[in-house]
């Protein structure tokens, strides 16, 4: 692994290996910081390629723009934690990639995943490898009702299934193709919580204020920080995933979801990226998780994480482009410009559809519950309803 002798500095050129809106937001901190981007995503609409300095518009196991890459930027990160671990290894030879390889495997593997949380004494629900149909015929009975996960490539509620017993958690197995799973016990579930950190290379942590979540068909739909949870919950989450992260020997933003069942903490997953429950960071926090991913991988010393403001995100979703009679429009965006502690962001994202991430708003105010009202309220206006 290639170390950083001294910090990175611009107008030094950054790669990023994914071109998401994540992407985009790293690629407009590190341009306001003075920094030029490359992004490298097949798809030729990518937010991120559309805001960066260059657009290599390749496969990610591309050798010849790999090498290019490893020529011309001082340094890469990703934004996606499905890129192939592979292709970061081979960047590393010869420059300095953030975060490394063998964490984003972790996080890119389920099973990888809970093995990790398991060996490291990290509170988490009990689970079990599926790696075919036979397991399911043997695995305990405890872990009924529970979670069927696909073991790679699932998110926002994709590639999951709740089974209730045996039977219906080997269906839902073979309608994965019986591709490895795991088998999660379902937990009576309080509410959902997120830290979001950055640690540098050093070892030195900052962590957001702790985000309290509300998931609709699977995606995150609202986040409110700081959590209405309790001190000692708030600190606890921060700890572990802070621990989590040094476990990890992570350089970079990273990503921790926990279930709170019961007034207990359990981790749900890790993401080796900025975090969706993060955004409200670029409009409430001295700096954003963004800021601090173009930080921790140039070595620079991390920014202050602390919020000057409660926030409330709320995610835009595709369906809110289209009005009860199915008809595309732009929603009425005057609502929202209206209201003069929000502040709106939209991806750039060339068609809307349902359930797809068009952007989002953030509703900043000293007072919780006004900011909470007040995006509630906009949310209403254009049609997003609860589920």
């Amino acid at each position: 692994m290639i170390q950083i002798a001294s910090p990175i500095l611009p107008p030094a050129t950054l790669g990023m290996l994914g071109g998401g809106q994540l992407g985009r937001f790293f690629v407009l901190a590190a341009h306001e910081m003075g920094y030029q981007v490359w992004v490298l995503d097949p798809d030729p609409a990518s937010p991120a390629g559309k805001a960066a300095d260059r657009h290599l518009c390749v496969a990610y196991d591309d050798q010849a723009a790999l090498d290019e890459i490893a020529s011309q930027c001082a340094a890469v990160t990703t934004e996606f934690e499905n890129v192939p671990a592979a292709t970061l290894k081979y960047l590393a030879r010869s420059v300095p990639v953030r975060p490394n390889a063998d964490a984003v495997a972790i996080c890119q593997n389920r099973v990888a995943e809970k093995t990790f949380l398991r060996d490291n004494g990290i509170p988490h629900a009990a689970f079990a490898s599926i790696e075919r149909l036979e397991d399911l015929r043997t695995v305990e009975a405890a872990l009924f009702p529970g979670i069927l996960k696909v073991a790679r490539f699932g998110y926002d509620g994709k590639g999951q299934a709740r089974v209730a017993n045996r039977e219906e958690a080997m269906a839902a197995f073979q309608a994965f193709n019986n591709e490895a799973c795991v088998l999660e016990q379902m937990l009576k579930l309080d509410y959902e919580v997120s830290v979001v950190l950055a640690r540098d290379e050093h070892g030195a942590c900052k962590c957001f204020p702790v985000a309290e979540n509300q998931h609709a068909r699977g995606i995150l739909d609202i986040s409110v920080a700081p959590a209405r949870a309790s001190v000692c919950q708030r600190d606890s989450a921060q700890e572990i995933a802070e621990r989590l992260a040094e476990k990890l020997g992570y350089i970079g933003t990273l990503g921790v979801e926990f279930f709170v069942s019961r007034g207990e903490l359990y981790v749900n997953e890790m993401a080796p990226r900025p975090h969706n429950s993060g955004h409200y960071t670029v409009d409430a926090c001295v700096t954003s998780q963004y800021e601090q991913q173009v930080r921790a991988l140039c070595g620079l010393p991390l920014g202050d994480a602390r919020a000057h403001s409660a926030a409330v995100m709320v995610n835009l979703l595709g369906d809110a482009w289209f009005d009860e009679a199915g008809n595309c429009r732009e929603p009425d965006w005057a609502r929202l410009f209206a209201v003069p502690g929000l502040k709106l962001h939209l991806y750039g994202k060339h068609e809307a559809r349902p359930g797809r991430k068009m952007g989002h708003y953030t509703v900043i105010d000293a007072d919780p519950q006004k900011a909470f009202d007040a995006a509630m309220a906009v949310r209403a206006a254009l049609g997003i309803k609860d589920e």
